[in-house]
């Protein structure tokens, strides 16, 4: 019987520490930005700050799309997106939601 493959949307919410500067969360879309480029089993990728439209929200987002579990799997443990998380994102984290759908 052949393996069933599933897309997967991963959606991530970060919102900010109060001391988080604007240059360190400009740093963090900067930085992720460059994964689809280093990370091929990227199949749709959007980061970026709220809109500011309702009061209450995450202060940011990332919605990537991938073909597979698997290939989840290879960008969750990639060592450039652990890297962004591990410099970038952890310094000025407050709190973290996620979510993977499958498609």
């Amino acid at each position: 019987m052949a393996k069933v493959t599933r897309m997967i949307r991963h959606i991530v919410l970060f919102t900010w520490t109060e001391d988080a500067t604007a240059e360190q969360q400009a740093a963090v879309t900067s930085e992720l930005r460059k994964l689809p480029g280093l990370i091929p089993q990227l199949r749709s990728y959007t980061v970026g700050p709220d809109a500011g439209i309702t009061q209450g929200n995450h202060d940011y987002a990332v919605v990537a799309d991938f073909d597979s579990v698997d290939d989840f799997a290879l960008y969750r443990d990639h060592p450039d997106h652990q890297a962004v998380i591990a410099q970038h994102i952890k310094p000025i984290l407050a709190t973290r939601a996620a979510v993977q759908l499958s498609l």
